[in-house]
């Protein structure tokens, strides 16, 4: 029988909470990874905490909030600097990459969670002797390419790329042949459509906070809030956060 061993980047939000509950419905033996990476507020970490203590799954938090002095040419790094965009529509959202978007942050991150996975993926295949055709690796991020605020990072030829730059330069990929895959199960997904998903499958979505700023109530105005709103809306959902707030 197949071992399935995933980590997820789990920021609290909309859609890395759909896709982690996702890949317990899946049956992976599934460890949260959440990054403190020098955003400017803490309320998201919060958020992932409460997702993983709903869903029963470990979570790990990395604070590598020096990478704000390496990637400072952002909003959500640097907000004395440069101003979070409010009230933009979709197409001047898709219109090009906004200045919320953090250099190489999802290179970063999956580089990070990656670390972890194949750490994990390791010990099962030297420490415990399981042989390499029973595991099987997988990366979970909730990337979005079509409800989205223009991020290079979130387009399907970045994945492809990327999962054979990881599967090259690990020991479980080059020595092992363990598959390593990203998992990007919200990639060709609408907003409303993740939404409906989120609720078939029993998303905590009531734990979960996507908006850019802090805060004790989501500002409703920010990129991250109004394509949130506009999938709930367009689900004919009620956003279940919004009452908790």
């Amino acid at each position: 029988m197949t071992r399935k061993l995933g980590v997820i980047l789990l920021s609290g939000g909309l859609d890395s909470t759909t896709a982690a509950t996702q890949a317990v419905h899946d049956g992976y033996d599934l460890v949260a990874v959440t990054v403190h990476y020098g955003q400017l507020h803490s309320t998201e970490l919060d958020a992932a905490a409460a997702v993983a203590a709903t869903l029963g799954i470990r979570q790990e938090v990395v604070d590598v909030s020096f990478f704000r002095e390496l990637a400072w040419y952002s909003a959500l790094t640097n907000p004395d600097r440069f101003a979070i965009p409010e009230g933009r529509g979709p197409e001047e959202m898709a219109a090009d990459i906004p200045i919320t978007y953090v250099p190489m942050r999802n290179t970063f991150l999956l580089s990070l969670a990656s670390a972890y996975l194949e750490s994990h993926v390791l010990q099962v295949l030297e420490g415990d002797g399981a042989p390499s055709d029973s595991i099987e690796a997988a990366l979970f991020i909730a990337a979005n390419a079509i409800d989205y605020s223009g991020y290079p990072d979130c387009r399907p030829e970045f994945y492809e790329s990327l999962t054979e730059t990881l599967r090259l330069g690990s020991k479980i990929g080059t020595q092992y042949g363990v598959p390593f895959v990203i998992q990007t199960p919200l990639l060709a997904m609408t907003k409303a459509e993740i939404v409906r998903h989120a609720v078939a499958i029993g998303a905590p979505l009531d734990r979960t906070w996507s908006c850019y700023e802090g805060g004790s109530s989501p500002c409703g105005s920010c990129d991250s809030c109004l394509l949130r709103a506009k999938g709930f809306a367009e689900a004919g959902v009620a956003d279940p956060a919004l009452a908790v707030a």
